[in-house]
């Protein structure tokens, strides 16, 4: 009889439990350090989670497959610069404390009500980094030293140094015209921050009085806007308007007059053709009233109110005037006809309430001048996948107004400009030495105007900066610009940034543009977009629906390398994916089988390295077919995009290693009768172990916990996320692959056999025939299935079954036992 074998992994199952343990061992280990000392430098410009209370399931798997990036370049050999950021200025923190505390952000002093913010986000970080730290996110560190907090003084001292830069390049300038306006979050908001929903809406017909003529009919949605109209618009080649150009209209109740305008913009088919243009209705009103000189109305105030134009009106809400104004358009039939109609209606991407043109006074940002350049870094950097590079190109079309970047809100970096007191100019710091800054509450760092001289004080800028220009700068502060130039000239070049596809026209366009605007060089070498993560039924998820569950319960059931592989798995890079419970137990199984097939390997002892030659042939034919998987695999690697690499390994694991080869090499393994040399025996443990660390190797970014458990029980005490990714090598390339699927098949076809006669799959079989081609491999299949005798031959007697292989038109012939009878 054979020795006995134990398995060195002494647990029998794999549990998430066990994921915990790790996560302590790498706490003190620190596998994911950063040495910025290192030549070869790969840096993630992660996106800086924005802290919002509690952490979105989609969102989290957003970030496990960033740290697949980091854990594959590392192991690609780069020193990984992986920064833990955390985005925490802007408007929902200053909406959320307004909630909690029962707050008015501009009534409250700013000093108390910031210090309320930054309480509610220590709150909040610390459950997001305990998550991120649960799923295996190997940032650098979670320390706060080797990490950023968009609200620390350091980062917002970047900020501002950055926009001083641009200030002094000529780039900022201040200007009143209408913005987008949003009246619950208070402020000015950018074009890049604007949605649009297709809403049900009334289409209210009226009769517009001219001299000498018969009543206009006019169609519109917006009869609040009457008080603001400044012209009627009729399109040049319409018919039943002839003799009306040139004219003037009376507006309605508020007996305004307005000149009738010839346009093409005109649309002959909406309503009746004529076209009321009001100061700022939308977009096309504002270009209208530009281009015919036009004096602008305010019809709504910022507060949403209606405004002394307004007259009996004035104070009303916008929505509660445009009813009261619409029941006395009816009073005085002046309105005649009304239908439903549908409208598309702009909306603020984070509160998702109706926005409207309110003319400020706002600082912008010259970006218009700089699309051509922006557009030839869209259409040559490196996007993954290629398909979303359109998000880009097409936005980078649209624009065609500079960005409004001042906001007038509290919890961000504020703009470091100061007035004088004397001429009003304002005047911003000098670039000597990188501070922040807080104008509202300091005095500047200067005593005299360099504008007109003057010594009688300055009065501090009190707005903010739209968040977009911290969050722009995230890949350029990652690699110590204006902080360390050593790391920052080594580094910039070599920036890769992940983030999904609904932020494209905001943080990568903005990245993009400020970056280009400081260095006159793109931002990245790569770019990473992915998908969404929406419900089983394909919906977005929110709590407000129930299709959100909390991430916390379901990481406990079934771990972090399960979440981690379904979010691979499920779809390819770009694409949506739909998270599914159900879905996720079935890949939490693969954890399972890994640790069971490492268990089984466990059981040999590794030998001396063996010389490729040495090895058997069915041994050569097995590293071959790995190599084949691993040969597979790159270019998806090299993409960034681990779904069809990890179906691969996956089913190789799977399907053929653990279904085909531990079963054909165990009799070999074990050895039991003595029927293979001890060489042979050896070559199985070695050839065993070498599959088994390729594999672990090639899932480790992906699932670092089971990988680095087996790794360190059985390989190396310090893991495997410091060892090397695997390539192809060429010594394994062989033609034995085009043997497989005959072996596959055979297998399937004694299995097959043994199913349709009631036999355990482990019942031996006392004599069958197969391919001489299969000579190679004749031992270890005799020793598979049980075989007392195997021939390569055709049979010569009669008295035995002939089984047709699946999938081919070649069969194997096999006598059954005795005491089963062939029908």
């Amino acid at each position: 009889m054979g020795k006995k074998f134990k398995p060195a992994i002494s647990s029998k199952r794999w549990k998430p439990p066990a994921e915990e343990e790790l996560a302590k061992i790498w706490d003190e280990e620190e596998p994911c350090s950063f040495d910025s000392s290192a030549k070869k430098i790969y840096s993630v410009d992660t996106p800086p989670p924005y802290l919002s209370g509690s952490a979105h399931i989609g969102q989290l798997i957003h970030y496990t497959q960033i740290d697949m990036i980091a854990r594959f370049r590392r192991m690609q050999g780069w020193e990984v610069n992986f920064p833990l950021g955390i985005d925490r200025n802007g408007l929902p923190v200053e909406l959320r404390v307004e909630k909690k505390h029962g707050l008015d952000m501009h009534t409250t002093p700013r000093g108390e009500f910031l210090q309320k913010c930054k309480e509610l986000l220590d709150k909040d970080e610390v459950v997001m980094k305990n998550l991120f730290k649960r799923l295996g996110i190997g940032f650098n560190t979670y320390d706060e030293e080797g990490s950023y907090r968009t609200d620390s003084p350091e980062y917002r001292a970047v900020t501002q140094a950055t926009f001083i830069n641009l200030w002094n390049q000529g780039l900022v300038y201040s200007d009143y015209r209408p913005n987008n306006w949003c009246f619950e979050c208070k402020t000015t908001i950018a074009d890049a921050e604007v949605e649009y929903s297709e809403r049900p809406t009334t289409l209210n017909y009226l009769f517009f009085e001219v001299e000498g003529m018969e009543p206009l009919k006019i169609a519109t949605t917006r009869p609040e806007l009457l008080c603001a109209c400044g012209a009627i618009f009729i399109h040049p080649d319409d018919e039943r308007y002839r003799g009306y150009g040139g004219k003037k209209a009376k507006v309605p109740i508020f007996d305004l007059e307005v000149p009738i305008i010839e346009s093409p913009t005109a649309k002959m088919e909406f309503g009746t053709g004529a076209l009321m243009v009001c100061s700022y209705g939308d977009m096309a009103d504002v270009m209208a009233f530009r281009d015919h000189a036009l004096t602008p109305i305010a019809a709504i105030s910022p507060e949403g109110t209606m405004t002394e134009a307004a007259g009996s009106y004035e104070g009303m809400n916008s929505e509660d005037a445009k009813k009261k104004i619409t029941a006395e358009l009816k009073e005085r039939k002046i309105l005649f006809k009304q239908e439903q109609t549908i409208q598309r209606v702009p909306l603020c991407w984070r509160s998702k309430t109706p926005i409207e043109f309110i003319a400020m006074d706002e600082y912008y940002l010259n970006q218009v001048d700089f699309l051509d350049e922006l557009m030839k870094i869209a259409k040559t950097v490196d996007i993954y996948p290629d398909f979303h590079r359109q998000i880009l190109i097409d936005w980078i079309n649209r624009v065609s107004v500079d960005w409004p970047i001042s906001r007038r809100r509290y919890y961000g970096t504020e703009i470091p400009l100061w007035y004088c007191n004397e001429c009003e100019e304002p005047v911003v710091p000098e670039l000597d030495e990188i501070r922040y800054y807080q104008p509202w509450r300091e005095d500047p760092p200067f005593e005299k105007c360099p504008k007109c001289g003057a010594e009688s004080g300055f009065a501090g800028e009190e707005r903010t900066f739209d968040t977009w220009m911290d969050s722009s700068i995230s890949g350029l502060q990652i690699i110590g610009y204006l902080r360390d130039d050593e790391l920052f000239n080594k580094a910039f070049g070599n920036v890769m940034r992940p983030q999904g596809k609904e932020i494209v026209r905001t943080w990568l366009y903005y990245s993009l543009l400020r970056t280009y605007q400081l260095t006159k060089k793109p931002a990245f070498r790569e770019i990473w977009i992915s998908g969404l993560v929406m419900d089983e039924n394909g919906e977005k998820m929110s709590k407000s629906r129930g299709n959100s569950p909390d991430p916390g319960p379901i990481i406990a059931k079934y771990g972090a390398d399960a979440m981690r592989l379904f979010g691979v798995l499920e779809a390819g890079l770009g694409s949506d994916i739909r998270f599914s419970e159900d879905r996720l137990a079935g890949t939490a199984k693969f954890m399972t089988k890994l640790w069971n097939i490492a268990r089984f390997i466990s059981m040999f002892p590794i030998p001396e390295a063996f010389k490729y030659n040495n090895l058997t042939v069915v041994d050569q034919w097995i590293l071959a077919e790995l190599n084949k998987v691993i040969d597979g695999i790159q270019s998806g690697c090299e993409k960034l995009d681990f779904h069809r690499p990890m179906i691969e390994v996956r089913g190789f694991a799977w399907n053929f290693f653990a279904d085909h080869i531990i079963e054909m090499l165990k009799g070999r393994c074990f050895n039991g009768d003595d029927a293979f040399s001890e060489e042979e025996q050896k070559s199985a443990w070695w050839t065993l172990h070498q599959v088994l660390k390729m594999i672990l190797k090639a899932m480790a970014p992906v699932i670092p916990f089971v990988t680095d458990r087996i790794y360190r029980e059985l390989y190396d005490k310090e893991g495997i996320h410091n060892q090397s990714y695997p390539t192809p090598q060429k010594e394994w390339q062989t033609d034995l692959v085009s043997h497989t699927d005959l072996v596959l098949q055979v297998n399937a076809g004694f299995w097959k056999f043994k199913r349709e006669h009631n036999l355990s799959l482990r019942k031996g079989l006392p004599e069958a025939w197969i391919q001489s081609e299969l000579e190679p491999w004749a031992k270890d299949l005799q020793a598979m299935h049980g075989i007392e005798t195997l021939h390569l031959t055709k049979p010569e007697t009669t008295d035995i079954v002939e089984v047709s292989l699946p999938e081919s038109d070649k069969v194997i012939y096999i006598r059954p036992p005795e005491e089963e009878t062939v029908e």
